[in-house]
């Protein structure tokens, strides 16, 4: 058996010098969350009726929800195409895509205008909406992240649940009653849930793409196309494999375990395909449309779709395509590294950079206030994954100190 054959909890230290930093950075976007639901958005953002959306839905949403794509990708590589060589990695895959999604809902929360509202679209249907089919895919998706994540709570804690102090017997085996019996009942029906997870993530991922088809006015040239929902889906998908590759080794390396390259090398050969089919779709549409014209003209949306497209596309998929590359730690860090900023930037240009409404008094730049909760969400986020890997059977790598 090799080193992942068994997940474990990570014996190590949980407050370190960069633990505590997170504490503090959550802290702070802590304080703008009170800031934001006491005055308003007013009180903490820049946004405006000209600028009605921020970071929060560039980043805290349509990013997240894209970097989030590494769950049902691994999912759908390990158990539907059979390729069980790569189960190691979708345990930790699939716990980055239950908070990445659950931290977008909140970041979703405290962006809207009504946040006590935010349940309406769940019972009043706007089937003509495309915002209502990425809201209802949103949320069943998050439930079945939760419902995929059982089956690890229930191998923790099959013996019952332990409370510091004294033991509360009847309490403790009541929860560890209840996991096994729905991990009985999932070990037979999990296969639905893993496919109704890849068919959830492919509509919400291209529905966000759909959702500016509506404004042609709006969107420069370089990114509206009605390819827009294609290219959505077909970036998050490329995405995937590099952001397992990117956590996971920020994860190993943190934890002083062993690296997985026999897993993330292989895993990175996919992305090869799946990345070039996306470059050849975004270069061919702008070739068809002729849009290439605005790249040199010097403006600010050129620049950053040349930056995006040749650091966030080119380079990471020429990297790849050297044996090399995929089978050094470093090289292929930094090559998954680029292919997850440069998706980053594809949904911060396009619904930052190149949106620009036409009665616009001024252009949008981020407060602090905005900069603080998104940074503090995303500590959040961090923090509780290192909670989740030290208690709970997720990784896989063995301690450095026990693999020699």
């Amino acid at each position: 058996m090799s080193a992942h054959a068994k997940p474990a909890p990570v014996d190590a230290p949980f407050w370190t010098p960069g633990v505590i930093l997170l504490a503090c950075l959550m802290a702070t976007g802590f304080l703008f969350v009170v800031g934001r639901f006491t005055g308003g958005l007013g009180a903490v953002s820049n946004l405006s009726q000209t600028s009605p959306w921020g970071i929060w839905i560039g980043v805290d949403v349509a990013t997240g929800v894209a970097l989030a794509a590494g769950g049902f990708t691994t999912a759908a590589l390990a158990h539907i195409f059979g390729r069980e060589h790569y189960e190691a990695v979708t345990r930790p895959a699939l716990l980055t895509a239950m908070l990445g999604y659950t931290f977008v809902s909140l970041g979703l929360f405290i962006d809207i205008g009504r946040s006590w509202a935010i349940w309406k679209p769940i019972f009043y249907w706007q089937t003509n909406s495309v915002l209502f089919e990425v809201a209802m895919c949103v949320v069943i998706y998050l439930h079945v992240l939760y419902i995929e994540f059982i089956p690890i709570l229930a191998e923790r804690f099959r013996q019952g649940v332990t409370f510091p102090g004294r033991r509360l017997w009847v309490l403790e085996d009541v929860i560890g009653g209840i996991l096994n019996f729905l991990d009985r009942i999932l070990d037979k029906i999990m296969w639905v849930f893993i496919i109704l997870g890849v068919v959830l993530s492919c509509m919400h991922q291209s529905g966000l793409g759909s959702l500016l088809l509506i404004a042609p006015t709006k969107l420069h040239p370089l990114w509206y196309t009605p390819l827009l929902p294609l290219l959505f889906l077909l970036s998050a998908i490329a995405v995937g494999y590099p952001m397992v590759v990117f956590e996971t080794t920020l994860t190993t390396k943190a934890m002083k375990l062993k690296d997985e390259m026999d897993i993330l090398g292989p895993l990175t050969r996919f992305t090869i395909i799946l990345l070039g089919i996306y470059l050849a779709v975004k270069l061919g549409d702008m070739a068809h449309r002729g849009t290439y014209v605005y790249l040199c003209d010097g403006s600010v949306q050129g620049k950053a779709f040349l930056v995006e497209v040749f650091f966030g596309v080119i380079v990471p998929w020429c990297m790849l395509l050297l044996p090399g590359v995929r089978r050094s730690r470093g090289w292929l860090f930094a090559a998954s590294a680029l292919v997850v900023c440069g998706v980053a930037l594809n949904r911060v240009n396009v619904f930052l950079v190149g949106f620009q409404a036409p009665y616009a008094q001024q252009s949008y730049f981020p407060s602090v206030g905005e900069l603080a909760i998104t940074i503090g969400l995303i500590s959040t986020l961090i923090f509780i994954y290192r909670i989740c890997v030290k208690y709970l059977p997720v990784l896989s790598a063995r301690r450095l100190e026990v693999s020699s």
